[in-house]
């Protein structure tokens, strides 16, 4: 199984930039014990709702912005903080390159071009999920969450692209040793954000755990 450990080359990464290029670690919210449960546990405390999309546009979830004002944007922190080796980057906070891998498909690739960052739980599935209940305020926390490894990753712009507003009961990424990884990660997500699950997702998830052994979760309650 792979485990997702791009996130532990940030403080690598951050500490190789020009002191005039400092950019903050992701740190932990202050107050919110990180919680800790089986996959199975984890599914299991989701609670179960229907869906429903109505009202959904993505311009609700303000997004790629720069929360902190360091001068980069929640994609370029996403980069840099996932890059496993010395990003380069130009004015303006644009990577140039680096070296990151997609564990959706066990790709390597260097040139940030062919990477999308993935809303792990993604902006519509949040929206039908809880979202639409929220204030836009904690819509663009959502969507730029940098306080948690799991909430946005770098992949491949296809496999993001492929999964787009899908839940894991129709996708699922195409490398089979990533799936029980994934699947923490996205109940990780939903269980942080206090996000339902509905019935086909739910059964999905249970299917996949049985096959995972004793992968775990770990969130942070927002």
């Amino acid at each position: 199984m792979i485990k997702m450990t791009a996130r532990a080359f940030a403080g690598a990464a951050l500490a190789l930039l020009p002191l005039t290029a400092a950019f903050p670690a992701q740190a932990a919210e202050p107050d919110a014990p990180v919680r800790y449960a089986s996959l199975h546990d984890g599914i299991e405390a989701l609670p179960l709702a229907a869906e429903s999309r109505t009202g959904y546009q993505r311009t609700s979830f303000k997004h790629w912005v720069d929360t902190d004002h360091d001068g980069c944007n929640t994609r370029a922190e996403v980069l840099i903080a996932e890059s496993r080796e010395r990003p380069e980057i130009a004015p303006k906070c644009k990577v140039i390159s680096g070296r990151w891998f997609s564990y959706y498909d066990g790709l390597t690739l260097t040139d940030p071009k062919g990477l999308d960052i993935d809303h792990m739980v993604p902006l519509a599935e949040a929206w039908d999920s809880g979202a639409s209940q929220w204030t836009a305020a904690r819509r663009e926390a959502y969507a730029n969450d940098l306080h948690a490894a799991r909430s946005l990753v770098a992949v491949t712009a296809k496999t993001n692209r492929s999964k787009a507003d899908q839940d894991p009961s129709a996708w699922l990424p195409p490398l089979a040793d990533a799936r029980c990884t994934y699947a923490a990660d996205w109940v990780s997500t939903k269980l942080r954000w206090s996000l339902t699950v509905d019935r086909a997702e739910r059964d999905a998830l249970r299917r996949l755990a049985t096959g995972c052994g004793h992968t775990s979760v770990e969130y942070q309650p927002v």
